[in-house]
């Protein structure tokens, strides 16, 4: 396959006229020669479009109904089939603060999905690359939609049951660092998984010592955990003064004022920062009653509210609609936001080497979208998934 006339997103995050040329599934270089090149080629005009590389989600929930939680094939299925569609091709789903059976039976079906999807790819969904743990291992005073009748202190014997049962695919581990051995817990288990803070009361000092000594990651910053203020940074301020930690942003116009998210930009680099939707299984579905965690969650627009006590509960914005909040409505570049949702996700996770930017070797899975960032196309390991005026 090639694509002309188009404008190519670089790993210098700059865009370059040029084409794309794709084959066996992988990015060629232009002119590159092999076995298949005297077959006529498949060519797109992308003429007036951006090509990105496929955008990856390391935390979110579900969408179209269904949530990772769930736990069943079928909702991962769905899930990753919707995902594909809006240009969204890898994902990290996330779990809930559910008990800890409940949460090894998840993790299997997720483990055992993957291994499936890798047996038989489908190029019609999203690539499964693992698991992020928000919970058990929070704070109830900052346990969001999370159901605090299963937090629990960490533990890492109860952390190695679940690696067991997702057979090594837990990518990132939630804690609360200034709860009881969470920061014994962050030194033991820092080789085999990233650390995050998550849904946490932490003060700078709490939250600076976990950095210091092997966390490296921060769940949807300023949500669930103190506010940034000039004498008490908090967590934000510790992940500030920790130039190893990544931060997850969302930025669906809900969680975070436009201002803020500038403003972290200025404070942390482009490099450190990982746009996540944080999506619930209203994502795609019509405003209503839907469930997170197993509490109930009202839905109207792109807000998502416990009905318990208004809490926000998740976002109902898919990444790709998160990307494009961040350039249209808060002025983040769109060299900026594409590397957000695509390099900066792919290094964090370790995926770098095969996917996250056009380059020849790399999976060909890339997003045409126009001038005014609508969905043009979406291409997965080579093939067209998609062409849409969305």
């Amino acid at each position: 396959m090639r694509i002309k006339n188009v404008k190519v997103y670089r790993e210098d995050k700059s865009f370059e006229e040029g084409e794309i040329c794709i084959r066996d599934g992988l990015f060629a270089a232009p002119g590159e020669e092999t076995e298949n090149s005297g077959e006529q080629e498949e060519t797109l005009d992308g003429e007036g479009c951006y090509a990105i590389p496929g955008l990856i989600d390391i935390h979110f929930h579900g969408c179209m109904g269904h949530d990772f939680c769930d736990g069943t094939e079928e909702a991962i299925k769905e899930i990753a089939k919707y995902e594909a569609s809006v240009g969204v091709t890898g994902i990290n789903p996330a779990t809930m603060t559910l008990p800890v059976e409940e949460l090894e039976e998840i993790l299997a079906t997720g483990a055992a999905y993957g291994k499936k999807q890798q047996a038989q790819p489908d190029p019609a969904r999203a690539d499964f690359l693992g698991v992020n743990m928000e919970g058990p291992f929070i704070s109830e005073e900052k346990k969001g939609a999370q159901d605090a009748r299963n937090i629990r202190l960490c533990d890492v014997e109860i952390f190695h049951r679940f690696q067991k049962a997702a057979e090594g695919t837990v990518n990132y581990i939630g804690v609360a660092p200034e709860k009881e051995g969470a920061l014994e817990f962050v030194e033991a288990v820092k080789d085999e998984v990233h650390v995050s803070l998550a849904h946490t009361n932490a003060d700078y000092d709490s939250a600076k010592a976990a950095y210091d000594r092997g966390a490296c990651h921060a769940v949807h910053l300023y949500n669930a955990m103190p506010a940034f203020t000039h004498r008490a940074p908090g967590v934000v301020g510790a992940v500030a003064d920790s130039p190893h930690v990544m931060a997850e942003l969302i930025c669906d116009g809900v969680h975070i004022h436009p201002a803020m998210v500038r403003a972290t930009f200025k404070m942390l680099g482009e490099d450190r920062i990982i746009f996540i939707s944080d999506s619930m299984r209203a994502t795609g579905m019509p405003d209503g009653r839907y469930t997170l965690g197993g509490l109930d969650v009202d839905v109207k627009g792109n807000h998502a509210t416990l009905v318990s006590d208004g809490a926000l509960a998740g976002s109902a914005t898919n990444l790709m609609d998160c990307m494009r909040t961040a350039v249209k409505k808060m002025d983040i570049p769109l060299e900026t936001a594409v590397a957000c949702a695509t390099m900066n996700p792919a290094k964090s996770l370790g995926v770098y080497e095969t996917r996250g930017s056009i380059t020849p070797g790399k999976k060909a899975d890339l997003v045409l979208l126009d001038k005014d960032l609508r969905l043009k196309a979406v291409i997965k390991d080579g093939n067209v998934l998609t062409e849409t005026g969305r």
